[in-house]
């Protein structure tokens, strides 16, 4: 597929910057719509809650672009307990419906944007069904935040089904780490309960951006979610021993290599193309 002109919300978040940085380097044009930052030709302050000013961004804003491939949508309260509940939710499910109608009005066939771990059941104090963790059992949201990412994923249900050419992908990102968070990680395994809530899952920015390259080139027309994960989990003890340790009545459903994540990113791997390339043990 040719480069893509593609406009990333959220773009001076955490995830955010990693994202433009490698679509980027995948050689794509990128616009950056955040409500902070700093002016550029290629940036455009955008309130997501507020209608008219995304689809004035999308649809083009002076000469910053001539029309938009797709849209990666990651602008958001990041994640539960930041804001009260009801702002999470008016802001979450407001910016990101703005988004989606916009991409349709203005004619955006491929959408990608931030889903979350959340959804599985975090923070676990009900335990998973199975482990590893996939995208086949039912959305277990557990905070507002989470409800959130579970309605935009129904939204975007309806609106693939409404139009059989749009492509909306939901990535269900794990935490989200940078290299200079990796000199924590060595303390984690003091405690096997301090990182239970995701499974001890995490993953690198820059593997954040290479799941969004390649579900932009590589999703199909309509609705779909994947788990992405980094390889391996944040502890240096085996993931079998973890799992039988912290959640001795669920099963295991196949064999774990012995620091694999637990959760799952073979959906992924099959379908996107996405292999993990960092890890905090080359940083360890």
């Amino acid at each position: 597929m040719a480069d893509l002109t593609v406009a990333v919300t959220g773009s001076n978040g955490k995830l955010g910057r990693s994202v433009v940085r490698g679509l980027r380097g995948a050689g794509h044009t990128v616009l950056e719509l955040d409500q902070f930052g700093e002016r550029s030709p290629s940036f455009l302050r955008v309130d997501l809650r507020d209608y008219g000013q995304v689809i004035d961004a999308l649809l083009g804003v002076d000469d910053m672009h001539t029309g938009l491939d797709a849209v990666v949508h990651l602008g958001a309260i990041p994640a539960p307990g930041l804001q009260a509940d009801s702002a999470t939710f008016h802001n979450n499910m407001a910016a990101t419906y703005n988004v989606f109608q916009a991409c349709r009005r203005a004619g955006i066939k491929r959408i990608v944007y931030a889903s979350s771990e959340t959804v599985l059941g975090l923070p676990f104090d009900t335990p998973p069904p199975y482990i590893p963790v996939d995208e086949e059992y039912a959305a277990r949201p557990e905070s507002t935040y989470s409800l959130v990412k579970h309605l935009e994923e129904q939204l975007a249900i309806e609106l693939a089904r409404w139009d059989p050419e749009l492509s909306i992908t939901a990535l269900r990102f794990s935490n989200v780490m940078d290299p200079e968070d990796y000199a924590e990680f060595p303390a984690f395994d003091a405690d096997a309960l301090a990182r239970k809530w995701n499974l001890w899952g995490y993953i690198d920015g820059r593997d954040g951006a290479q799941a969004v390259e390649r579900a932009l080139q590589n999703a199909a027309p309509g609705f779909d979610r994947f788990i992405i994960a980094a390889a391996d989990t944040v502890m240096s003890r085996p993931s079998a021993e973890l799992a039988t340790e912290v959640f001795p009545g669920v099963r295991v459903t196949r064999k774990v290599g012995r620091h694999e994540t637990l959760l799952s990113i073979d959906r992924a791997r099959r379908l996107l193309g996405f292999e993990p390339m960092h890890s905090w043990r080359d940083h360890a």
